[in-house]
């Protein structure tokens, strides 16, 4: 299905737009049908009680008349013009019959004007307008111009039905009516203010995922500050997210095709320099053997490195082997390897000063304990902070102090917790959101971003963690965490 076909398929007449005019015009007949039994019962009593009143006067036309009697065919006149039968009224408890029609067959139906409850009155509209015959309705109300105890009229039911089935049509006619407009008024309202910014956003969600790299598949935010724009803005950070993440990956996959050409040769040239560094451990030099035991270690986690370079191009770690390490000298090892200066021997208190231009590493006392964990990939980890550390101290413009690297730890919460604090220019904000990312962390212009990557893979596959601690302008810190007890099996980083 094309994205148009899916656009219109939100629209008229199975979108959203017309679910909400269908059931605004449902809620509105709801509504009218819940005062209709109330609106017809108003009806139903101010029509008897109109024929009432008029009798009522019709009597007293009667009481004034000589002798109290007027002709028939006057007296059908009256009867007529009130549209009663017969009218008799109840003074003192006398009652007396004013007008009279004609003898009928059956009994009249009583409706007591005086004495109803809601029941009745709810229930009287529907039984005029029940099928059968219309009926003769015997009706007793209060006088309003005359003295007495009550007015009792009969009256037929036919125009009573006629003119309720009437009005019935009319509250009909204008629920519909009413319902209609209130559903077009709400349909043109809500499809301005959300169905079309929904469909703005499923749109872009469609060309988006059809078409990532387009340019014009990202969906621009409105500024409105709803929650359409809410949903706006956080759509078109997923996208960027996501456009960062597809070409992440392209980067890596690019990254292991090429590391597979040249791990074969990569192997070679090491086991070259091996045989080398046999050579001139033999040549008896002592400044050549003081250096040969580096030289030897680098090589031999270079060899390694190469042997398992496929499985990380497949962006897969090892699962760590686990030994007991001296953390002070695995810090020294890799503070070498990194380039930092000193051996970090020095007092606390007192903060040991790199040679011109470079950084010194400080391991305090706190961290002079042993660790759990595997040799060459916590030496991986502490070489990626330290060579980070070093290049952002260099990358001052103008140093106010020597370069320093400092090493706490503490045990807390069943772990080790190795602090790796520097004094160089801290990270700006925006590198900080993706730092640990692969390709997106560098703040370097030759820099690949994959120094802190690997060290936070290695550090989970340890089951422990590396995260920012703080960044300003007096340096950043960062803290790894090892558990003091030995991870699962096979939890290497993924």
């Amino acid at each position: 299905m094309t994205v148009g076909a899916k656009e219109r398929r939100l629209g008229w007449p199975g979108g959203l737009s017309a679910r909400l005019l269908g059931l605004t015009a449902l809620f509105v007949m709801l509504a009218e049908l819940m005062i209709l039994a109330p609106s017809m019962a108003g009806f139903h009593e101010n029509w008897l009680i109109v024929r009432t009143r008029l009798a009522e006067e019709a009597s007293v036309a009667v009481e004034l008349a000589p002798a109290g009697a007027i002709p028939q065919r006057k007296t059908a006149q009256l009867l007529e013009g009130a549209g009663v039968v017969t009218v008799a009224v109840s003074s003192r408890g006398l009652r007396r019959l004013l007008l009279a029609g004609p003898r009928m067959e059956t009994a009249p139906t009583l409706i007591d004007l005086r004495h109803r409850n809601s029941f009745e009155r709810l229930t009287a509209p529907f039984e005029t307008l029940a099928p059968g015959p219309p009926r003769m309705l015997r009706i007793v109300a209060k006088p309003q111009f005359r003295d007495g105890d009550f007015v009792e009229i009969v009256a037929p039911e036919g125009p009573l039905r006629e003119d309720l089935t009437a009005y019935l049509g009319s509250i009909l006619a204008s629920s519909v009516f009413i319902s209609l407009v209130a559903g077009v008024l709400v349909y043109v309202s809500i499809n301005a203010v959300l169905v079309r910014p929904m469909r703005r956003i499923t749109g872009a969600m469609e060309r988006f995922r059809a078409r990532p790299d387009d340019p014009q598949a990202r969906l621009r935010p409105s500024g409105r500050d709803d929650e359409i724009g809410r949903a706006e803005v956080e759509l078109n950070q997923m996208q960027e997210d996501l456009l960062a993440a597809l070409h992440s990956r392209a980067r890596l996959a690019a990254l292991g095709e090429a590391v597979a050409k040249i791990n074969h040769d990569l192997r070679n040239m090491l086991t070259s320099a091996q045989f080398a560094s046999e050579r001139l451990a033999a040549s008896g030099d002592p400044n050549v053997t003081q250096a040969l035991p580096r030289l030897e270690r680098a090589l031999d986690r270079a060899v390694r490195l190469a042997e398992g370079v496929l499985a990380y191009g497949k962006s897969e770690e090892a699962a760590p082997t686990l030994q007991t390490l001296d953390l002070a000298t695995v810090l020294k090892d890799a503070g070498e390897d990194a380039g930092l200066t000193g051996e970090g021997d020095t007092d606390p208190a007192g903060l040991p000063a790199g040679d011109a231009g470079g950084v010194a590493l400080e391991i305090a006392e706190t961290a002079r304990r042993a660790v759990r964990a595997d040799p060459d990939q916590l030496h991986r980890i502490f070489v990626n902070l330290f060579r980070n550390a070093r290049q952002a101290i260099e990358s001052r413009p103008a140093p106010p102090s020597a370069g320093l690297v400092r090493v706490t730890a503490e045990t807390q919460e069943g772990a080790v917790r190795i602090r790796i604090a520097d004094n160089g220019p801290g990270l700006p904000e925006r590198a900080r959101a993706r730092l640990f990312q692969a390709f997106s962390g560098s703040q370097r212009p030759d820099g690949a971003g994959l120094g802190l990557a690997i060290a936070r893979e290695l550090a989970v596959g340890h089951g422990g963690d590396l995260v920012l601690v703080t960044s300003g302008d007096g340096g950043a810190t960062f803290e790894l965490s090892l558990p003091l007890s030995a991870p699962d099996a096979g939890s290497g980083a993924s």
